[in-house]
């Protein structure tokens, strides 16, 4: 281990209780991880183990519910202890048990649920809030206020709650919580929260519900027993379903930092141990969820401030990952702990590798949420994009095979880089062909802009892991009919990717792929029309408006990032933002008709004809899959399989799973 990375894993005290390290597993929710009695299912109980295996100091649980009456939430989506005491105890004690094994410890993180904020799949259209007010997703539903007695009843719910916890074996509890603009939080809020009693008005009486939870709480189960709060010292909510973007000036609407620090002394006095920290809301989700496009580390000058007005710890999240940052991070007084969430599903060892001096070894987090975020709002599971066995751990572990065979990968992306680590550790002889002089296919183009550095990294992790595994990677090399045969495989795996899809307009010399363009090959001049107004496109005109390009989207559908995907919410709307934000002039129901070198001709859906004057047209139109070689000697194989992006043009996490799936069974 590094000397300066030390400091991670010296002991931290929350109350009474001691954490081996300043490691800690954020909150996430728990999709699929429970029964539909509320209690841990076996998926959920080897995903925590996993993570306490990996060294993490302090394990955070996703969202718990405190009942299911007041918000009645679709079964299984959330555990939930008071819907079934006994056995929540059962299989919790289950999982707390072998988690202190490793020395880690557990806190249950339980919540008064969503309120406006809720999520459709889960809740349906039932809505409650503080007071009558708009639902976040569903524009025709308002919210139903909720009564003093369900306020009491959720309060009592709590203690219940954790004092299930308590006998099942949980060091303490987080409550969810006073940020991200969920149900406590919206009391705490003046935008949100209009009431006229003892839970609305001044900033202390719509602290009520916060305050007489963990006075419960310790009331129940004793003032030693540990309590954490999630908490925002700011929402950066613009107005309603509108987030402010990182430099923007707006006027915030929710909690400012004024506010914040006010609301926090507050809630320290009333009896909370811990702050995990961070800054957002729903309106402004890519706060509270950073994608790629959200600085490393961007809730550390938030919760410096906490630092200096609290005397108990403050944990932080948010793109920690590099235990450079981290260590240097918690040296500066920014921070005490560590929050590894998205992380730590794509790496669980990630707090013993960086002990063990293996940091070239942690597999990165794409900050893409497509295995996560984006996962649990569509289908109520938790996944990771680059890690397809996280969430279900114990089902998807790979064995070695019954019989080592000789394996042929082509292509050298995500999808045949994971097809061929697949296959090393389970024991097959394998070589990988790939045409290109480096590993990662369109990670390479892909990762260009300074955001997506991950895609790099992932690119560089599938290296040293193939270096290590011994798979004979061959590079530069073209493959044919005649490669295949010579081989004599017994199985071969095309992951032969995707290439850009190109036309010409009109008699312009400057129309480039936006591949070429990321790659240097071609200059786009000072000013360009990006054509395609997809994920490639959008990231492709950020990244040269960050270069003081003149950037024109031009896209034929009504809007921008319809085709493709779907984004996580979070991802989508910043990109969204971003692209208003940056003066990228953005032309919908437009189509580029005829150009030369000096200018180009729109044509909008009416017919109607635009000249611009642009120095270059980028392409970003989608990709072609590259499906001729599996076509043409699919049948002399005995076993050919055709993966990612060759198959089906989708996305990283689709090539990833794909591979695995398909080598996890050869």
């Amino acid at each position: 281990m590094k000397e300066e990375h030390q400091i991670l894993y010296e002991p931290m005290k929350i109350g009474k209780l001691e954490i081996k390290n300043r490691f800690v597993m954020a909150p996430m929710g728990p999709g699929g991880l429970c029964d539909a009695d509320g209690t841990f299912n076996e998926r959920g109980v080897e995903y925590y183990v996993e993570r306490a295996k990996g060294g993490t100091g302090l394990l955070i649980t996703g969202v718990t519910m405190v009942e299911n009456e007041i918000e009645k939430c679709a079964l299984p989506s959330m555990p939930c202890p008071t819907l079934n005491p006994l056995n929540f105890v059962k299989t919790g004690k289950m999982m707390t048990e072998r988690i202190h094994a490793y020395g880690t410890k557990i806190f249950l993180q339980l919540s008064a649920g969503f309120g406006r904020v809720s999520i459709p799949s889960i809740v349906g259209k039932t809505a409650v809030a503080p007071s009558p007010i708009p639902h976040r997703w569903l524009p025709d539903v308002t919210c139903r206020e909720l009564t003093i007695d369900e306020i009491h009843t959720y309060i009592r719910k709590f203690a219940e709650s954790a004092a299930i916890a308590k006998k099942a074996g949980f060091d303490g509890i987080e409550i969810h919580a006073v940020h991200e603009g969920y149900l406590l939080d919206q009391f705490a809020i003046s935008f949100f929260n209009h009431r006229k009693d003892e839970y609305g008005g001044s900033l202390r009486n719509r602290l009520r519900f916060a305050i007489e939870i963990v006075q419960a709480i310790k009331a129940e189960c004793g003032q030693d027993f540990p309590v954490s709060l999630r908490y925002s010292i700011k929402s950066f909510i613009k107005d309603w379903r509108q987030g402010g973007l990182p430099g923007e000036e707006f006027k915030e609407q929710g909690r400012d930092i004024e506010e914040g620090i006010e609301a926090a002394k507050i809630l320290e006095e009333a009896g909370y141990d811990a702050f995990n920290g961070d800054v957002g809301s729903y309106d402004s989700w890519y706060w509270a969820h950073p994608p790629m496009y959200q600085e490393k580390g961007l809730y550390l000058p938030y919760n410096k401030i906490l630092k200096t007005i609290l005397k108990v710890p403050v944990i932080t999240a948010g793109r920690l990952d590099n235990p450079d940052l981290a260590s240097k991070a918690i040296r500066e007084g920014k921070t005490d702990m560590i929050a590894l969430g998205r992380p730590l599903l794509a790496d669980a060892d990630i707090p013993n590798k960086i002990k063990a001096g293996k940091i070239e070894k942690i597999r990165p987090c794409l900050s893409c949420q497509e295995g996560c975020m984006g996962r649990l709002a569509s289908f109520a599971t938790i996944s990771c994009a680059v890690n397809p066995a996280c969430g279900r751990e114990k089902d998807y572990a790979l064995g070695k095979a019954d019989q080592s065979k000789k394996v042929l990968v082509i292509g050298g992306g995500p999808a045949g880089c994971e097809a061929a680590r697949v296959a090393a550790i389970r024991g097959h002889h394998v070589t990988l062909f790939d045409k290109n002089n480096r590993l990662g296919g369109n990670l390479i183009p892909g990762g260009i802009p300074d955001f997506k550095e991950d895609d790099h990294l992932l690119a560089a992790w599938y290296e040293g892991e193939l270096k290590d595994l011994k798979v004979d990677v061959r590079l530069n090399t073209e493959v044919n009919r005649t490669t295949v045969k010579e081989y004599a495989a017994d199985a071969v795996i095309f992951a032969t990717g995707s290439s850009p899809k190109t036309f010409s307009i009109g008699t312009s010399t400057k129309v480039y792929s936006a591949e070429e363009v990321l790659l240097g090959k071609k200059d786009p001049g000072a000013s360009t029309v990006i054509v395609g107004g997809g994920l490639v496109g959008c990231e492709t005109a950020l990244w040269l408006a960050d270069q003081g390009k003149k950037v024109t989207l031009v896209e034929m559908q009504e809007d921008i990032l319809t085709v493709g995907g779907p984004l996580c919410h979070a991802n989508e709307d910043m990109l969204r933002d971003l692209v208003a934000f940056k003066d990228i002039h953005l032309l919908t129901n437009a189509k580029i008709v005829d150009a030369n070198d000096q200018e180009f001709v729109l044509k909008n859906k009416n017919g109607e004809e635009t000249i611009l004057k642009a120095d270059s047209a980028i392409l970003a139109v989608g990709y072609t899959p590259q499906q001729s070689l599996y076509e043409d000697i699919q049948n002399d194989v005995s076993e050919a399989y055709l993966i990612g992006d060759a198959k089906q043009v989708q996305n990283i996490m689709y090539a990833v799973w794909d591979a695995y799936e398909v080598t996890r069974n050869i």
